[in-house]
């Protein structure tokens, strides 16, 4: 969450003609509803057995980037299945980088939305110790700070 994959999925799908997808708007289209309202009303197990379903049946093209949610990962067996079927990459940030980035749009994000700065820190701290095991399995980690698009393309070319 914050780290920049939409916002760099986006941009590395134009630099190369592939088609960009943010789960997480397959999922609003697909459910009818925003993310913020369906957690809301059904709770966080039910959004992520939603989100694995889209993420595994939805139509991919060819050659396409997919931006998931932060937790994607780390249900159902989801990053085994990612990256079965993909190239999988991990942006990585520090917590304090994060929630810095988080601040501003905390209001659509349900987990941190009621929280200060200082919580937020606190959260993703946790949040990354959890799911640290699952983003480290990706085939790329790249660090966040300096990112720039024609730094990942490098990098993911570095596969092919």
């Amino acid at each position: 969450m914050g780290c920049g994959k939409s916002t760099f999925g986006r941009k590395l799908a134009a630099r190369t003609g592939c088609d960009f997808i943010d789960l997480d708007h397959e999922f609003e289209r697909a459910m009818g509803i925003s993310i913020r309202d369906y957690f809301a009303a059904n709770g966080e197990e039910a959004f992520r057995k939603e989100e694995s379903r889209i993420l595994r049946t939805f139509d991919y093209p060819m050659n396409c980037i997919v931006a998931t949610g932060g937790g994607t990962p780390c249900f159902f067996d989801n990053m085994k299945w990612m990256n079965r079927n993909g190239l999988t990459v991990y942006i990585e940030l520090s917590p304090t980088a994060l929630a810095a980035r988080l601040e501003k749009g905390k209001a659509k994000r349900p987990l941190i939305k009621d929280l200060v700065e200082a919580e937020i820190v606190e959260f993703i701290e946790q949040k990354l110790t959890e799911r640290n095991g699952f983003y480290k399995q990706a085939f790329i980690t790249v660090n966040g700070i300096d990112l720039t698009p024609e730094r990942l393309r490098a990098r993911l070319f570095q596969f092919f």
